[in-house]
């Protein structure tokens, strides 16, 4: 499956972005799709993850109450809808998929996931 990742740019702190991740090759209801990201000079950390309905998610607590996965599988999308953005969720930001189980240590952990995005830019200017 290719994936492909959109919607990054510069906002101000305080402002919001929608990320979106789109796939082709395979659908991706059967994966586990999750959002990493990596500022410069920093590791890779785990952001969010959703489960294969949609019924289950899964935050960093960077970024809990401020971040929220989704999506349709049926247009075969991901989306992260970001909000009271902070100067430190500057990065590139990454889609993944897994399709091993819904397990908390396995999700958060990106060698797991088999599939990435290019990856998109976020700035958050202060």
């Amino acid at each position: 499956v290719q994936l492909q990742a959109s919607g990054g740019g510069l906002v101000q702190a305080g402002g919001s972005l929608r990320l979106a991740c789109g796939a082709s090759g395979r659908t991706l209801s059967i994966y586990i799709m999750g959002w990493f990201r990596q500022a410069p000079g920093k590791e890779r950390e785990f952001v969010s993850a959703i489960n294969w309905s949609g019924s289950s998610t899964y935050y960093a607590d960077s970024v809990k109450g401020r971040f929220t996965i989704s999506r349709d599988n049926a247009k075969n999308t991901v989306y992260q809808q970001m909000n009271s953005l902070k100067p430190e969720d500057t990065a590139v930001y990454y889609c993944a998929a897994e399709d091993g189980g819904w397990y908390y240590a396995s999700i958060r952990d990106g060698t797991k996931y088999h599939y990435w995005g290019q990856g998109t830019q976020v700035t958050v200017s202060s």
